[in-house]
């Protein structure tokens, strides 16, 4: 929780931006945030990883397992400082990780911790989501990131033709019902809080601006990604705070 209150105190030094948004509509880009945003979702998120993307989220997903632990080839897209990139590395040593990102910070903390943790298989390079590099991905994923993206249905269109025929894009969005009567609780508050401050800006901020925002539900996001051509959609798993969802080609 402790990364929380950083995120939380980072839209408190940020409130004159967010302001200056609603009066202009011209949005506020991730970048633009106090780093106390930066380190906060690093440390709020890490845990959860930690906890259930290797022994829950991985194995909810079809054929993925077998892939990574025989040796795939996976990108993380939006990674940040690159929790979840880490957490896959260490875990399936025969698989190699590249994870990207536009905010070059990030990627920089990304790689200084991936240098500290000694691992050969994991790598970070700054790249768009609508046009990082490689082809033939047996898994690319999105960490609670694709809803703060200004075209997420490009950024999916841009993955489909990444993947390998029979590859996955893993979808980690937070939890959210797909109607928002149904969101009005205390963690629902909480996500449309940070959605208004942070989430929604960033994607405005950015080319179509679509403004998903992070109680976007499956339904929507499932709408998402068939526009973007992939064939198969399903709720892998979830927890209290996350939705796993699964695309397939």
């Amino acid at each position: 929780m402790t990364g929380g209150f950083y995120a939380i105190g980072s839209m408190y030094v940020d409130e004159p931006k967010i302001t200056h948004a609603f009066q202009t509509g011209e949005g506020v880009s991730w970048g633009d945030h106090s780093a106390c945003l930066f380190c906060g979702t690093e440390k709020f998120f890490r845990p959860g990883y930690q906890a259930s993307l290797v022994s829950e989220w991985l194995p909810s997903l079809d054929g993925v397992i077998d892939k990574l632990e025989a040796g795939a080839k996976v990108a993380d897209v939006g990674c940040g400082h690159g929790a979840s990139t880490l957490v896959m590395a260490k875990a399936f040593p025969k698989s190699s990780f590249i994870g990207f990102d536009f905010h070059e910070p990030s990627v920089n903390r990304a790689n200084e911790l991936a240098s500290d943790s000694g691992l050969a298989n994991v790598r970070f390079d700054v790249a768009a989501a609508k046009n990082f590099p490689g082809t033939d991905y047996d898994l690319i994923a999105f960490f609670d990131c694709l809803h703060d993206m200004g075209d997420p249905v490009g950024v999916a269109a841009h993955t489909l033709e990444a993947l390998r025929p029979d590859g996955t894009m893993m979808l980690v969005e937070p939890f959210a019902h797909d109607e928002l009567k149904d969101n009005l609780n205390p963690i629902g508050r909480m996500f449309y809080s940070f959605s208004t401050m942070v989430c929604t800006p960033a994607s405005i901020s950015q080319e179509v601006g679509l403004a998903l925002g992070a109680q976007a539900g499956e339904k929507r996001l499932s709408e998402v990604a068939a526009e973007a051509g992939f064939s198969q959609f399903r709720r892998a798993t979830e927890t209290p705070f996350n939705l796993v969802l699964e695309a397939k080609p």
